[in-house]
Parts: structure tokens; C-alpha cells; sequence
């Protein structure tokens, strides 16, 4: 959505943070054996190796030409500090340490505090625009314009420190949801209260987007509700036909990624940017192939093919990867 509004694409990046939850409710099963240092020696590893790896990730290629045609260093002063990555590291970070040292009550608790007093924040110190929002009032006043995204034509970072606390939730909300499909989730009983929950969580969302709209970009409170609500539903139909009907090798596609994410989406990302600086004619290689493959569709197809193919050639390498039993984690 260019602002306000919902698109499928608005959904994957808060899914990324539901399944880190998800995840997470799985590894804390681990901790009660461990103690308390190498508990927290395991999640502030994590999470700053996850943020250093989006940091390093914008600032990639590391090097630039200047004016008169010479290799410099790209001034750190001018890279962009907050992204996707150190959304999920942060998000993450804070997650862990309150399902570690919060009962579960408390941590529900706090996540509903996050929403609201995030929402209160949002409606009561600037406006709702791109250029006046507190989120981007606070990212500006912390780093500096030159430490902020600059794709939307303004220094607007949609990933800002502000609007990390809802994203929260969102981790919080997945760990819940992983707690009680372990114990309840592969009956029918289960699945219906994950699928009453989830349209209870559209329900409010609807109602909430009339004072705060769903917007990806400020991570609103109802934009967080909505997506948890959509992750249910989704997450429901997938264990039903895995778990229930035995439906399984539709999922072999799906693993590929699973098996290698943080890998694939740095590839997906770094990779990019290098087959841009391949020089083709007087162009590169990235408007070359475009040009002469893909504008030959209309032009919204022409989007869609492009990112498919980048999407299945990122694909490939993750499943020569698997094939060859080698798996990256962090």
C-alpha cells in the first residue's frame, strides 16, 4: 500500500516476526536447562548478530566511486542504520527477555501496552503523514537524515525506533500462538479457537482502523492486529493439512526457504545489488534483462515476472544448498 490500506505484500515482512514467535515458543522449552548467563548470552548474541548483519547488508557494496572516478570507502555516516533485519534482531532481543524473565500474563500484558500506548503516542504528538508522523520526528532527532531510508522521497525510515515497539507484538503474539499449538493445536478444538481468535483480531482491527488506519509504514497498532489475525487463519489452514489430513508434500517448496532464511534473504537482497553493477552497454545487467525480457509483458506482469524469477533463482541456490546439507543459522 502506498500509505494507508492493505496489500498481500503488506503481510510478509510482520509474518517474518510471527514466525521468529512461533519459534521462539519452541527454543524457551530449552532454557529451563540452561542458565541464566547462557540464556542471555544466546539471545544478545542473536539479536546483535542479526541487526549487524542488516547493517552490513545496506551498506554493501561498501565502496563507491567519486566525482573524479576514483574507489573510496562509502562514509559510514551515510548508511542507513535501522532496516528489516534489525527490526526482527530488536524485536526479537525484546521478545526473548520477556518470555524469560515474564510469566506469560506479564508478557501479554506488556504486549497489549506496546499497542496502545504506541497508538496514543501516534494520534497525540504529530500527525499521520509521512512527513510530520513522531516516528520519523524521533528517527530524525536520534540519527540524522543521512542515517534514514530515502526511497520514499523524504527521509522516512518505515523500520524506525518508534514503531519497533508494536512490531513487538507481533513476535509476542506468534510465541503465544506456538504455545498453544504444542498443546492444543493438532485438534479440531484447537484449530477453532486459532481461527475464532484470528477473525476476532480482523474484527478489531476493522474497528480500529477508523482512529488509527492500518498502515504498514507506521506499523500501526491495528496494522499488527490485522496481521496477527491474517497469521492465524493462514497458520490454521497450513496444520490442518499437514497435521490433520497428512497433506505434506506441497510443503517441499516452502521448506527450501525455511531451511536457509537468513541466507536466502540476503541473497535476495545483496545479490540484487550486485547484478546492478554489472555494466551491460550503457546500461547494467539488471534494466538489461528487463528491458529486453520482461517489459515485453504489460507492465504491472512485467513486475510480477521479474520478481519471480528472482524469487526461483534464489530459490535454486537454496536447494542446491539443501541438497548439499548445508544450512546457515544464526
Amino acid at each position: 500500500a502506498k500509505w494507508n490500506g492493505f496489500t498481500p505484500t503488506d503481510l510478509v515482512f510482520p509474518s517474518f516476526l510471527f514466525a521468529v514467535g512461533n519459534a521462539l515458543s519452541f527454543v524457551a522449552l530449552k532454557w529451563s536447562g540452561m542458565t541464566q548467563g547462557q540464556v542471555l548470552g544466546k539471545i544478545f548474541k542473536r539479536t546483535l548478530l542479526i541487526f549487524l548483519l542488516g547493517y552490513l547488508m545496506y551498506w554493501f557494496p561498501f565502496f563507491k566511486q567519486d566525482a573524479d572516478g576514483h574507489w573510496m570507502l562509502k562514509p559510514i555516516a551515510e548508511t542507513r542504520i535501522m532496516g528489516v533485519l534489525q527490526r526482527i534482531a530488536l524485536c526479537y532481543g525484546a521478545a526473548a527477555l520477556m518470555v524469560y524473565y515474564l510469566k506469560p500474563k506479564w508478557t501479554f500484558i506488556l504486549s497489549l501496552l506496546f499497542l496502545v500506548g504506541y497508538s496514543i503516542v501516534l494520534n497525540n504528538f504529530g500527525d499521520l503523514t509521512r512527513e510530520g508522523n513522531v516516528g520519523m520526528l524521533i528517527d530524525r532527532w536520534l540519527m540524522g537524515d543521512k542515517h534514514l531510508y530515502h526511497g520514499e522521497g523524504v527521509p522516512f525510515d518505515p523500520e524506525g525506533w518508534l514503531s519497533t515497539l508494536p512490531a513487538i507484538a507481533n513476535v509476542t503474539f506468534g510465541y503465544f500462538a506456538g504455545k498453544y499449538i504444542q498443546e492444543k493445536g493438532k485438534s479440531y478444538e484447537g484449530l477453532t479457537h486459532l481461527l475464532l481468535t484470528g477473525f476476532a483480531m480482523l474484527t478489531l482491527a476493522y474497528f480500529w482502523d477508523a482512529s488509527l488506519p492500518i498502515n504498514k509504514k507506521l506499523w500501526t497498532s491495528s496494522f499488527v492486529l490485522y496481521t496477527v489475525g491474517l497469521d492465524l487463519i493462514i497458520l490454521s489452514a497450513v496444520i490442518y493439512l499437514a497435521e490433520i489430513r497428512g497433506m505434506v508434500k506441497w510443503g517441499a517448496f516452502f521448506e527450501v526457504f525455511g531451511k536457509n532464511t537468513i541466507t536466502i534473504y540476503l541473497l535476495s537482497e545483496i545479490g540484487i545489488t550486485a547484478l546492478g553493477m554489472i555494466p551491460v552497454g550503457d546500461s547494467n545487467f539488471l534494466s538489461w534483462i528487463y528491458e529486453h525480457l520482461f517489459s515485453l509483458a504489460p507492465l504491472y506482469w512485467a513486475s510480477l515476472l521479474y520478481a519471480l524469477w528472482w524469487m526461483f533463482t534464489c530459490w535454486l541456490v537454496g536447494k542446491w544448498m539443501d541438497n548439499k546439507k548445508i544450512y546457515i543459522k544464526v
